[in-house]
C-alpha cells in the first residue's frame, strides 16, 4: 500500500443456501449506498436458490452482471426496481479456500451471513470450515470481529437452537430473518427492507431500511 492510501477494508457478506435471496439483495444494497467496500461469497447452494426464487444463474465468469441483474430486483421479482453499482464489490468463490478473506491477516470490518441455513449455522457452530464461507465465519470469531447470522428457517429443531446458542457464546449476533408490522409496512420491500434493516443494526451499519419505534402507538398505521 503506497503511503496516504486508504486500506480497503470490506464487509464480508455470505449468501447460503437458504431461502431469502431477497434479504441479501436488500443488505448488500443498503451496504453500497452507505458507501461500504464488499466481499461477496456465495455458496453452491445459494446459486440453486437464487436460481429457484429469481430465475437468475450466478455465474463465477459474469458474477458482476448477474449480480447487478439480481440487486436491480425489487422483492416481488420485478426487475429493474432499483440500481446498483457494483463496483465496490469483489467476488471470492466459495470454493477458493486460499481467498484473501480465509485469513485472519486479511482486513475486514466483519461478516455478515443472510440468509443463513441451518447447514451453514451448524457448520459455524461447529468450525467445520468445508467452504469459504464458513471459513470466514471461523476466522472472523477468531479475530473477534463481528459477525452477524441471519437465519432464515423454521420451525427451529433443538439442534438448531444449541448451534445458535453457541453461536451467541461465541460472540455472533444471531438475527432471525422475523419481519415486523409496527413500521407500516404496505409491501412484500418493505417486510425485506425491515429484516435486512435490522441485520445492519446488528452489524452497526447506519441506513434508512425502515421506520424506527418511538414509542408512538399507531405510528405505524396507513395515512389516511
Amino acid at each position: 500500500m503506497n503511503p496516504g492510501q486508504t486500506q480497503r477494508t470490506p464487509w464480508i457478506v455470505g449468501v447460503s443456501g437458504a431461502s431469502g435471496t431477497p434479504y441479501a439483495a436488500a443488505v448488500l444494497r443498503a451496504l453500497l449506498d452507505a458507501g461500504e467496500s464488499v466481499d461477496l461469497v456465495v455458496s453452491r447452494a445459494s446459486r440453486l436458490t437464487l436460481l429457484d426464487e429469481t430465475g437468475i444463474s450466478f455465474r463465477d465468469a459474469h458474477w458482476q452482471d448477474d449480480l447487478r441483474e439480481w440487486l436491480a430486483r425489487g422483492a416481488d421479482g420485478k426487475p429493474g426496481t432499483f440500481q446498483a453499482d457494483v463496483s465496490g464489490v469483489r467476488y471470492w468463490n466459495a470454493g477458493d479456500l486460499a481467498a484473501g478473506p480465509s485469513s485472519g491477516s486479511y482486513p475486514a470490518k466483519g461478516m455478515i451471513i443472510v440468509p443463513a441455513s441451518t447447514a451453514c449455522v451448524a457448520g459455524v457452530a461447529l468450525g467445520l470450515s468445508k467452504d469459504l464461507l464458513q471459513r470466514t465465519a471461523s476466522v472472523t470469531l477468531k479475530e473477534r470481529r463481528t459477525l452477524v447470522v441471519a437465519v432464515r428457517e423454521t420451525p427451529l429443531n433443538g439442534q438448531t437452537l444449541r448451534h445458535l446458542v453457541t453461536l451467541d457464546d461465541a460472540g455472533a449476533s444471531v438475527v432471525p430473518a422475523s419481519p415486523a408490522f409496527y413500521a407500516g409496512a404496505t409491501h412484500i420491500q418493505d417486510l425485506v427492507d425491515f429484516v435486512a434493516g435490522r441485520v445492519l443494526d446488528a452489524a452497526g451499519v447506519e441506513h434508512g431500511l425502515y421506520r424506527r419505534w418511538k414509542g408512538e402507538l399507531g405510528g405505524g398505521a396507513r395515512p389516511e
